[in-house]
């Protein structure tokens, strides 16, 4: 059996702006200390809900070694160095390690659209510039491009590769997973609102986006399955589950950040092409924020 990266809720962090679309390391600090003082269980540094890709190679770096600095070996921090070009792919992988990440966060090729032999070449050749372990990231909705049962197999014999965030909705897809990989590949689910059912059969936690307001929730609804309360996870998760769909009322992460706004995080807007959220999602989000207990 491989070693876990980590069991439990791991947040993808948002990355926090300035008004003027420049990073703020400082308020990511804060955000870093929220999350670890909260009990989350592992931190996601630069992956989609962090905008990574509207970030220069800089500032992708910068926002890991922030990341880990600030983390300070309290929590698994994750990056994630994943992209379309290997190149590009493996040199920041690299610099992940170097700025002393604990693992990497690969998402398939996007746009490309290569093949299933072309995947597992890609992610061999990543991994073959670092000593990092990996989890793959399957995203079918923003990638056009779908992880088969059987490269999860092949990947799975990797020993760098010792999990999968699985984002394609598809729980019969996670189910197969785990019963042809076994413990060689953690799944981890890539949707909030199936935490629940993806750790049931087995998964080992969430990579979660709304944990980044509710970390101690998140952290709660995984440690409850990992002890197999499967019904009280429940009730937890549905409590949340209006949350949940509402960090999607848009593209992931308008929502998040927005709500992140509404409740003082002051994270900033995203950065263009994605703006804020339309006005007549504001009641909407507001709303729900006040049902789930959560307005300021």
């Amino acid at each position: 059996m491989k070693k876990l990266l980590f069991t439990g809720a791991a947040t993808a962090l948002v990355t926090p702006m300035g008004s003027d679309g420049s990073l703020n390391l400082e308020k990511y600090k804060e955000l870093i200390e929220f999350q670890i003082g909260s009990g989350i269980d592992a931190l996601v540094a630069v992956a989609t809900t962090g905008e990574n890709a509207v970030l220069s190679g800089k500032e992708h770096r910068s926002l890991m070694r922030c990341a880990v600095e600030a983390a300070a070996g309290r929590v698994p921090v994750i990056c994630s160095t994943g992209s379309n070009d290997t190149a590009y792919g493996s040199d920041t992988s690299k610099a992940a390690e170097d700025a002393g990440a604990d693992g990497l966060l690969l998402v398939t090729p996007y746009y490309n659209k290569c093949t299933q032999a072309g995947l597992i070449k890609h992610f061999e050749k990543i991994l073959s510039n670092t000593s990092l372990p990996a989890i793959v990231y399957n995203v079918p909705s923003r990638t056009g491009f779908n992880i088969s049962v059987e490269t999860y197999k092949i990947l799975s014999q990797h020993p760098q590769i010792v999990g999968v965030k699985e984002a394609s909705g598809n729980v019969a897809q996670a189910a197969a997973i785990i019963a042809e990989c076994k413990d060689e590949l953690a799944v981890y689910s890539g949707n909030d609102e199936l935490t629940v059912p993806i750790m049931s059969i087995g998964g080992k936690g969430v990579i979660s986006v709304m944990s980044n307001i509710i970390p101690s929730a998140m952290h709660s609804i995984c440690s409850l399955c990992l002890n197999n309360d499967f019904a009280a996870a429940k009730d937890l998760a549905v409590k949340y589950l209006s949350l949940a769909n509402a960090m999607f009322l848009e593209v992931n992460p308008i929502p998040v950040k927005a709500a992140m706004n509404m409740l003082g995080f002051d994270v900033g807007d995203p950065r263009l092409p994605l703006t804020q959220l339309d006005q007549k999602y504001v009641p909407v989000l507001c709303k729900t924020l006040e049902q789930c207990g959560l307005s300021k």
